[in-house]
């Protein structure tokens, strides 16, 4: 694969995917960039590492390494909007989550410039993605895709108050069988954490596009508030403080309250 594309493989009918634990930024792209490290700010701090025990279950795992900021490859293809009328991202964003600029005046990418990062990057994550689900769907009579994220608990721009621990998507209940989703949510609630189904976040592009029960991929999102399993402040972050440092420690009980979310899936997949 190439080096910016990481696939692990397994045999157990789930995947799991990371489209924002990456930070790479071409240098041509970074020098446009208002800050490097605001530019790194939303990225999905330490998931990889959270879900390190996933290749152990015999999950495959699909990661991206280039940073979102360069293109989200959570994102609608088209351009259209996941959640009209309310804030969000671009495909290639342009703002952080918090609305500050990213790019310096007038360097921000032009259609032509969207549909190439969206040719070097989107297509072959996709393509990557798609070809797993594809290899593990030919012997498993049911496949989880499992989309991995987190973001910070306070973000005003996007949403009102303090995020649940856990915020599972399913588009609403499209994007697999009601089963699964009580399970994960029943695991989530074996915990001491917040959860919520189907609230502020119902599930990116990846989820509504591969989740179709009807013909064995079942998909679901995860978004989990940072303050779950690291030091998450409660004002905007500043350089330097963020993202606070892994803590195998701190993360400990998340990581067995989501080892549990895995197994839901598992057992599903296999019943």
């Amino acid at each position: 694969m190439m080096d910016w594309l990481q696939v692990t493989r397994g045999d157990a009918p789930l995947v799991v995917s990371f489209p924002h634990t990456g930070t790479d930024i071409p240098p041509d792209i970074e020098d446009r960039l208002v800050s490097p490290w605001l530019a790194r700010k939303d990225a999905d701090w330490w998931i990889e590492k959270l879900y390190d025990f996933a290749p152990g279950l015999g999950a495959t795992l699909v990661r991206t390494a280039v940073s979102r900021t360069v293109i989200d490859v959570n994102r609608d293809p088209s351009g259209a909007s996941l959640y009209p009328g309310q804030a969000t991202t671009e495909l290639c964003p342009t703002t952080t989550f918090d609305g500050e600029p990213l790019y310096k005046p007038g360097h921000e990418p032009d259609a032509v410039e969207i549909a190439r990062r969206r040719r070097t990057w989107f297509d072959p994550y996709h393509a990557a993605l798609a070809a797993e689900l594809d290899r593990l769907r030919a012997v498993h009579p049911r496949v989880v895709l499992y989309e991995a994220h987190s973001i910070r608990s306070r973000i005003p721009r996007l949403f009102e108050g303090e995020l649940p621990n856990f915020n599972i998507g399913t588009n609403s209940g499209a994007s697999c069988d009601p089963l699964l989703a009580e399970a994960v949510e029943a695991a989530c609630e074996a915990s001491d954490f917040s959860v919520v189904l189907n609230g502020r976040f119902k599930g990116g592009w990846t989820t509504r596009h591969y989740g179709r029960p009807e013909e064995g991929v079942h998909a679901v999102q995860m978004e989990l508030a940072c303050r779950g399993y690291m030091d998450d402040p409660d004002t905007p972050p500043a350089p330097g403080a963020w993202p606070t440092p892994w803590d195998p420690e701190r993360a400990l009980f998340m990581r067995h309250a989501l080892h549990r979310v895995l197994d839901a899936c598992l057992d599903f997949a296999g019943a």
